[in-house]
């Protein structure tokens, strides 16, 4: 019998989601695991860094890595995968886009470092010790921890991906569509992400009810206004993502009763997300006057939380990474 084609999972910076998604399979995940070998998977399955470093080059079928790019260690591990694999799969939101962890580029790190370490309201540290990159211990023994970049990127940034899966998390209809299209070989082009290219607008349950013209005079927060489960959120002055973001969800937000707060990402001809749903907002915005425009601006408090809670790392206006020719992107310690 040929061996069964291998497969990793691996997690970066993010919640973990991802990885649960898997399981979410259910029975089908029992399928999964007849065809394929799990090399790797660290959250279910005991593996050490040294197995995957014995492995050929190329020998892994594929690994689906999840998770945003935020230390040293991942970035090592990630490169170890790509060398490792026959093709790389940007799993979930985070990979894809910087997800939420991307939101700290919104704060310079030693900011991060000292509020973390010196500055919360949890913390007690007169000395104000930090951890070290190296500590050396009784009998010569050393202890390293992995170093803490500058910024949050996506994967895409560190290594050649091959395949994007969206969502925090990609849903288990999505998993299981593209575990069989590995195992079948009937991918699309590289690069291509393994999701409808339509706007979640398209799908959603709710399209018929939205009008063509929008005039919102007042946006208000999910937490503080009674959502009608039948009506256009955006009709109803709730910031819902979806004209800026992909479907393919099932619309697991809305039939939920909560506008999309976008994790999915964007369409293939949508360039910045955020800027996007952005547009969007301001020319369906009914106020004309400085009082009017100004109460409509009080219902989005959190701007860049609202339009880039999963794509920060992707948006346009971010600062420019130290980009060698060739190399990709550099980051310092």
């Amino acid at each position: 019998m040929a061996d069964k084609p291998k497969i990793a999972f691996y997690w970066c910076a993010s919640c973990g989601g991802c990885e649960e998604a898997v399981v979410d399979l259910a029975e089908d995940i029992l399928s999964v695991v007849s065809a394929v070998d799990i090399v790797l998977w660290p959250v279910a399955m005991d593996f050490k860094k040294a197995d995957i470093e014995a492995m050929p080059d190329g020998s892994i079928a594929a690994s689906l890595i999840n998770g945003a790019i935020r230390t040293s260690e991942q970035e090592e591990f990630v490169r170890l995968l790509r060398k490792k694999s026959g093709a790389v799969i940007s799993f979930g939101s985070c990979a894809c886009t910087g997800g939420i962890p991307s939101l700290a580029n919104q704060f310079e790190k030693e900011r991060i470092l000292s509020y973390v370490y010196e500055q919360a309201p949890s913390v007690i540290n007169e000395l104000k010790t930090r951890p070290q990159l190296e500590s050396k211990g009784d009998e010569g023994h050393s202890l390293e921890l992995p170093a803490f970049r500058e910024m949050v990127r996506p994967l895409d940034e560190v290594i050649k991906v091959d395949y994007y899966l969206p969502g925090c998390p990609p849903t288990p209809k999505l998993i299981k569509e593209a575990v069989t299209a590995l195992l079948t070989g009937k991918l699309p082009p590289a690069g291509s992400t393994l999701a409808p290219d339509t706007a979640l607008c398209e799908e959603c349950p709710r399209k018929d009810s939205k009008p063509a013209d929008l005039a919102i005079s007042e946006f208000k927060m999910p937490s503080g206004a009674v959502i009608d489960p039948e009506k256009c959120m955006l009709a109803q002055g709730f910031i819902c993502m979806g004209p800026a973001t992909r479907g393919g969800c099932e619309a697991l937000c809305i039939k939920g009763n909560m506008p999309c707060t976008g994790c999915f990402g964007p369409t293939s001809r949508v360039k910045d997300q955020g800027a996007k749903m952005l547009s969007c907002v301001a020319s369906s915005a009914a106020g004309k006057e400085d009082a009017e425009i100004d109460k409509t601006l009080a219902g989005i408090p959190d701007p860049v939380g609202t339009f880039y809670r999963y794509g920060l790392a992707k948006c346009r206006l971010r600062g420019k990474a130290d980009r060698v020719p060739g190399k990709g992107v550099r980051q310092k310690a």
